[in-house]
């Protein structure tokens, strides 16, 4: 097979969802030893491993504004596998198949202006001149129809998964925390979150990502639920893993996900979910978390009474490591390495 994988997802970001994603599933591919032809650029992060016995990085100087051109494949063998970890398109398209995966439509249902315009008009190029489209979700799959409609005999559904350094840690004493997990800002509901908590005098919240706490965050913190809240910062796999474990519960009142990953991470820690019954995630979480129709502070501080029952709580556990199996990284790699296999 001939794959080459475009890696500007690397000058991008930092360790993101979109590195995880290539990361996860180009570890399993050179596991097992297939060909890998990988373009990493100079001053990347460098977040993805190369390490199989056949792969090979051809290295790159970053051209003026390289996330919005095409790439040059030349190098490579004609009629190779192109996929870009950020909806680029190899220069001569029709000498190569190419796939794109799609993640999400936040910048087109949340942002507007110059960077929602040059975001959409990149990521609809790419799903137009794919062969084949990998989408996370169904509701993302739902979303491109909506946004970018396009032949859905070129849709494949390859969920992500969840790494396996999560996972229940016995004889973890629960605590009284209330986890918030990542960006906090808009859809992401943080100011709801903490109102509700304002409503939940014996509970805490503990905050993981989503960069350092904003002046106006404090200050909300401060004067909702002053000496109940700790900002942990980023955190490593490892360390997340043992905070879902010991924290009462996840608090994801998130309004739009492409997939929602910390849901399932946390159902395979054996952390107990309250989230949103919106976009992708009861597809995720199917009947394994308390899912709210419509939230606001008074029904997140219900739900959060409500789980405080033994029965309900223990209930909601079993059901999460049910649910988290249906997900891991290893399907997501088998499920891609099936559509690039379509394209030979």
């Amino acid at each position: 097979m001939k794959l080459v994988i475009d890696g500007i997802i690397e000058n991008l970001q930092n360790g993101g969802g979109c590195t995880v994603y290539f990361e996860q599933i180009l570890s399993f591919y050179q596991k097992d030893n297939h060909k890998l032809n990988y373009i990493r650029y100079n001053n990347s992060h460098e977040n993805i491993t190369l390490s199989g016995n056949d792969t090979h990085v051809s290295h790159r100087t970053l051209r003026i504004q390289e996330r919005w051109r095409e790439v040059n494949i030349n190098e490579f063998d004609q009629d190779a596998i192109f996929h870009s970890t950020h909806y680029r398109l190899p220069v001569n398209k029709k000498q190569s198949k190419i796939i794109t995966t799609v993640h999400d439509f936040t910048y087109e249902l949340f942002r507007s202006g110059p960077a929602q315009w040059m975001h959409t008009w990149q990521k609809n190029r790419a799903i137009r001149n794919s062969d084949l489209i990998l989408c996370v979700s169904q509701n993302t799959a739902n979303d491109l129809m909506r946004f970018c409609p396009v032949s859905e005999n070129k849709i494949r559904i390859v969920h992500n998964g969840v790494s396996e350094k999560y996972y229940p840690i016995d004889n973890t004493i629960k605590t009284n925390e209330v986890l918030f997990v990542g960006a906090r800002g808009g859809y992401k509901n943080f100011s709801m979150a903490v109102d509700a908590l304002a409503l939940s005098p014996s509970l805490v919240l503990s905050i993981v990502g989503g960069g350092q706490l904003t002046s106006d965050e404090i200050a909300l913190l401060e004067s909702k639920i002053p000496g109940r809240y700790r900002h942990l910062g980023r955190v490593t796999d490892e360390e997340l893993n043992g905070i879902y474990n010991r924290v009462f519960c996840l608090l994801y009142p998130s309004l739009y996900e492409g997939f929602g990953i910390p849901v399932i991470e946390a159902m395979r820690s054996g952390c107990v979910v309250i989230a949103v019954n919106v976009s992708s995630i009861p597809e995720v979480a199917g009947n394994a978390a308390v899912l709210l129709e419509q939230p606001n502070p008074a029904t997140i501080s219900q739900a959060l009474n409500d789980i405080q029952n033994t029965a309900l709580y223990h209930q909601l556990r079993n059901e999460g490591f049910i649910q988290a199996k249906k997900f891991s990284w290893e399907k997501c790699y088998n499920d891609t390495l099936s559509a690039y296999k379509e394209l030979l």
